[in-house]
C-alpha cells in the first residue's frame, strides 16, 4: 500500500483555494483540504495521513479519522515535521512507498534521506486537481447512463401501466 504524508499546513499556505479559506478561517481551510483528501485517497487507492501542527498549543497529539483519512495533530513542542519524519521511517516497507507532500524543503531533503519520496506542494496540488475532474467525469458518466425507470419497460407498456396507476383503464 502507498502512502502519503500530508504537511497540513504548509499545503494549505500553498494551495490558493485553501489561502482563500484561511483568510475566513483555518479550520474551514483545514476541514476542505481533508476533504479533498478524502476523495484523493478514495480514488486513488493510497492512505493519505494529514499531519496538522500543534507545537504552540498546549496539550497532547490528537489521532482521529475524518471522512476516512487519519487526521493527526501534533503535541506540543512536536513540529508536523518531526512526526512526519517519525512516520516515515515507521511505515517505511520494502511493500510501502511512502510520498511526502509538502514543499518545505529542508523536510524534503531528510524524508528523501529516509527513503521515502517526495511531492511538492504543486505537484500534489495536480494530482489532486486530476483526480477532482475525473471524479467529475465518472460521476457525469454514471448519472447518464442511468436509465430514466426502474424498471426497463418499453414505453408501449410504461403507458398502458401509468394508465392503471392513474385508474383510467
Amino acid at each position: 500500500m502507498d502512502i502519503v504524508l500530508v504537511d497540513g499546513y504548509n499545503i494549505i499556505g500553498a494551495w490558493r483555494e485553501l489561502q482563500q479559506l484561511k483568510k475566513i478561517g483555518l479550520v474551514d481551510a483545514r476541514d476542505r483540504l481533508i476533504e479533498l483528501m478524502a476523495d484523493y485517497q478514495a480514488y486513488s487507492g493510497m492512505k493519505v495521513i494529514v499531519i496538522f501542527d500543534a507545537y504552540l498549543v498546549p496539550g497532547r497529539a490528537t489521532k482521529l479519522k475524518q471522512h476516512e483519512v487519519e487526521v493527526i495533530f501534533t503535541k506540543s513542542k512536536e513540529t508536523a515535521d518531526s512526526r512526519i519524519e517519525r512516520l516515515s521511517n515507521e511505515l517505511m516497507s520494502k511493500r510501502t512507498k511512502i510520498y511526502v507532500a509538502t514543499s518545505d524543503m529542508t523536510e524534503q531533503n531528510v524524508i528523501f534521506g529516509n527513503g521515502a519520496l517526495r511531492k511538492s506542494a504543486r505537484e500534489f496540488e495536480i494530482d489532486v486537481q486530476t483526480v477532482q475532474k475525473n471524479i467529475s467525469v465518472k460521476v457525469q458518466e454514471t448519472t447518464q447512463q442511468k436509465p430514466v425507470r426502474k424498471l426497463n419497460l418499453s414505453d408501449e407498456v410504461a403507458e398502458k401501466m401509468e394508465r392503471m396507476r392513474r385508474g383510467k383503464i
